[in-house]
């Protein structure tokens, strides 16, 4: 099944809240014939569009093939959140690969939130950036270990934008009684994730990057990309493809899963319903809840696992079962928006960066946590192509071990353990 057709319409975006409220991009054409390019980068999302820009900004030529819009993926239709730190916490990676790398491994994610702020303000992109991220605690166990990790952050990486909450912490935040605590990053924020990747394409293409649209990839090595309709003969090959990559590189596939998540939008709530500040929260849950507000008070939730790759008939209603689980007082709210993305995640929660053959270089996999880190991978890759290669080096030195029983078991491998943790987390265990 490709995953660029099985839930959506050819050169149409989703029908979510961001592409009601995002003006769209006048389409850019699909390749015919053939050229040549000193880089050809096949996806038009974070990684793809940032790669695109900041190389084409280092003087380089160039192409990059996107087989539906800029910004169709996970890039234009996720909860909006630019997280600071990795998606494993410091202490994680400290055990994983040594307390230096993790300290580079730190140093990188809050370059990559300096990043998207700077390229906002650089491109003058109208995205809606907000500060303020939450991670809220069921438990008093998770509080008090949050505390400590804050603590940890403080003394060891000199991060004083975190701060510990207690039940009555999170409160001044969050409208709900769910929460022990937890804590609040202002190094960390979110925003219009479509807004800010169309933001991106401008600036590569004001750059000289040549973009196309409508343009399915078929194959790609050997410095050659192959579409329908032409081909690209390319020093460099970047595969920023994400969970969208299908059976364009072996090594990739077996290493970056493709999974569907789903988000609702209310109709616009009495301030304070939901959220007391326009922070962004994200949960404890293995299955995690994430929400934030919108600017006229909407209610943006993510929530809700299926298990296989077609989205359900009624996402709606399968994203309000959290919804209300979280909000009780919310719980028949009306809903506007419902749509699914697909996104990608790997073994240990850590992006997978890869040189998977000469000239071949592929950054995907970010596990729920993509805005910074994949804007942060497409700047790397550049300058690695460019012959810095010390920031993309220390990505790829993180372990990405492949998913058990290759592609034909890792599926019903992966449903068996996400019904088992989402069990855990609607028992509370």
């Amino acid at each position: 099944m490709n995953l660029l057709f099985a839930n959506d319409k050819a050169g149409t975006y989703p029908p979510s809240f961001y592409a009601d409220v995002t003006p769209a991009l006048p389409p850019f054409p699909a390749l015919q014939g053939d050229v040549r390019a000193d880089v050809c980068i096949v996806g038009g999302g974070y990684t793809g569009l940032s790669a695109a820009l900041h190389l084409a900004r280092a003087g380089r030529k160039v192409v990059l093939l996107e087989a539906q819009r800029m910004g169709f993926g996970a890039s234009g239709r996720n909860g909006g959140q630019v997280l600071g730190g990795q998606r494993l916490d410091q202490i994680a990676l400290e055990r994983m690969v040594g307390r230096d790398d993790a300290h580079k491994l730190w140093d990188a994610a809050v370059a990559s939130v300096r990043l998207v702020r700077d390229l906002i303000t650089d491109g003058d992109i109208d995205c809606d950036w907000q500060t303020g991220a939450v991670h809220a605690e069921f438990s008093a166990k998770g509080t008090a270990e949050v505390a400590q990790y804050v603590d940890h952050l403080r003394r060891h990486y000199d991060y004083d934008l975190a701060a510990p909450l207690d039940a009555d912490g999170i409160r001044r935040y969050v409208n709900a009684d769910r929460y022990a605590g937890g804590m609040i990053d202002n190094g960390s924020g979110h925003i219009n994730p479509l807004a800010y990747a169309l933001g991106l394409a401008r600036m590569a293409q004001h750059a000289g990057a040549i973009l196309h649209e409508n343009t399915l990839v078929t194959a790609a090595s050997d410095g050659r990309v192959t579409t329908a309709h032409g081909t690209v003969i390319a020093d460099q090959i970047v595969l920023a493809c994400n969970g969208y990559l299908g059976a364009l590189n072996g090594h990739v596939a077996a290493r970056v899963m493709p999974i569907n998540n789903f988000i609702v939008a209310t109709a616009p709530l009495p301030p304070g319903a939901a959220l007391r500040e326009r922070v962004c929260v994200a949960d404890s849950n293995f299955v995690v809840n994430y929400y934030r507000t919108t600017a006229d008070n909407r209610l943006l939730f993510g929530g809700g696992e299926t298990y296989g790759y077609r989205f359900p008939a009624d996402i709606a209603a399968l994203v309000r079962k959290p919804l209300a689980r979280t909000f009780p007082h919310l719980a028949d709210v009306p809903i506007t928006h419902a749509w699914g993305g697909t996104l990608a995640i790997t073994m240990k929660r850590m992006p997978h960066f890869a040189r998977p053959a000469p000239g071949l270089w592929a950054a995907s996999g970010y596990s729920g946590h993509g805005v910074a880190t994949a804007t942060w991978a497409g700047k790397m890759i550049a300058q690695a192509i460019g012959g810095e290669t010390d920031g993309f080096d220390i990505m790829a030195r993180v372990p990405t071990p492949t998913f058990p029983g290759g592609a034909m078991l890792r599926w019903p491998i992966l449903v068996s353990a996400m019904t088992w943790y989402g069990l855990r987390d609607r028992l509370g265990i």
